[in-house]
């Protein structure tokens, strides 16, 4: 069995599909693996590190509305859906499963070309319109959120790493915060604006910190690779504010927290929600809107509280996050449902649709 996995482009689209392909080899270790990419995509460095064939094709950026510019897509495609063709040729390809962005329209019609099951998972609220076109054609459409628009969808969540999907925050909680030089008993806010940090929310929490440290409050924040990191005076008696440019082990700085300052991406909402970290959720102020939808429902649930960036002040976090943290009856409680609302499954369950795909164009 060969399966592609069309996801390419940012973290959001090709963590999925790796985790994806990491329950395929538990399932089996023999299936064959090919991510269709870019060579603009963050995929030609993430995908060979986890050991998985990469096969580029040409990028065709789609507008994410409807545009004048959607009137030259088709034909700026041809050449990227021949390329896309020639891997599923190649590969004997049983099975395409597309995440969205660049690389995914090519894959699924080169699919429908060729007569390729196709399965699409879509990890926003709103969907893109590469997902949106794909599952027209596919034999299953996973959803990331349960008031999804897509037709025929199936609530699966997002597949997570294995790190995250299996993490026991209470077990690891002590080595987290060892590996951080943290106190192991005060309560912590972790702070990530995610992989390349958020400006506002760096400078919302330096001003704060002080307000916290003083309330007993110690903190974590991921600043982001390319942001300066602020220049902190812990004093002696005071709880810790450690500010790092990166975290490549975020499995420890969930365990480390007990509630999180973040933006919503997709990926960050399923990962918090999954292993039961409450978090104070800040909305990218740009783009279609997708992070509020992402966020609102565990924040429905009451398993995170949600803020306009705008909105966003040291005042803010005073008022709504230090009376969390510093109530652990309520931190319990945001902490279950979060866990209630988290799929921490859903690579076993995406895989079972990939065999259902293959098993149902078989029967026919």
């Amino acid at each position: 069995m060969h399966v592609v996995l069309a996801g390419g482009g940012t973290a959001g689209h090709i963590e999925p599909a790796l985790a994806l392909a990491d329950a395929l080899r538990r399932q089996d270790p023999s299936v064959g693996i090919t991510a269709l990419g870019t060579e603009r995509g963050l995929e030609t460095r993430l995908v060979p590190e986890r050991g998985y064939e990469l096969a580029l094709i040409p990028a065709v950026p789609l507008p994410r509305k409807p545009t004048p510019e959607l009137i030259t897509v088709p034909g700026r495609l041809r050449g990227t859906i021949k390329a896309a063709e020639q891997v599923l040729e190649r590969t004997r390809a049983d099975c395409v499963v597309g995440f969205g962005g660049y690389v995914a329209l090519p894959g699924y019609l080169a699919a429908k070309r060729a007569g390729v099951p196709i399965v699409v998972h879509e990890a926003n609220a709103r969907p893109g319109l590469a997902n949106k076109i794909g599952s027209r054609y596919a034999h299953g459409v996973a959803v990331s959120t349960p008031d999804s628009k897509l037709r025929g969808a199936r609530y699966i969540g997002i597949p997570l790493r294995r790190t995250i999907a299996t993490l026991d925050r209470a077990r690891v909680r002590p080595e987290a915060r060892a590996a951080f030089g943290l106190d192991p008993n005060l309560p912590t806010l972790l702070v990530s604006g995610g992989s390349q940090g958020a400006r506002h929310l760096n400078e919302v929490v330096q001003r704060v910190a002080p307000l916290l440290q003083r309330s007993g409050i110690q903190i974590l924040h991921v600043v982001g690779p390319k942001n300066e990191l602020p220049r902190v005076d812990n004093m002696p008696g005071m709880p810790p504010y450690i500010p790092v440019p990166y975290v490549d082990r975020m499995d420890l700085a969930y365990a480390a927290a007990d509630m999180m300052l973040c933006r919503a991406g997709a990926m960050t909402v399923a990962e918090l929600s999954a292993v039961g970290l409450p978090a104070a959720y800040v909305p990218l102020p740009i783009g279609n809107g997708e992070q509020r939808l992402n966020a609102q429902p565990v924040v429905n649930a009451g398993g995170g509280l949600l803020v306009d960036d705008a909105a966003l002040t040291p005042e803010w976090v005073q008022v709504n996050v230090l009376p969390v943290l510093s109530d652990p009856h309520r931190l319990y409680e945001m902490s279950r449902a979060a866990a209630e609302f988290g799929r921490r499954d859903a690579d076993d369950l995406l895989v079972g649709m990939v065999y259902e795909a293959i098993a149902a164009r078989r029967n026919a």
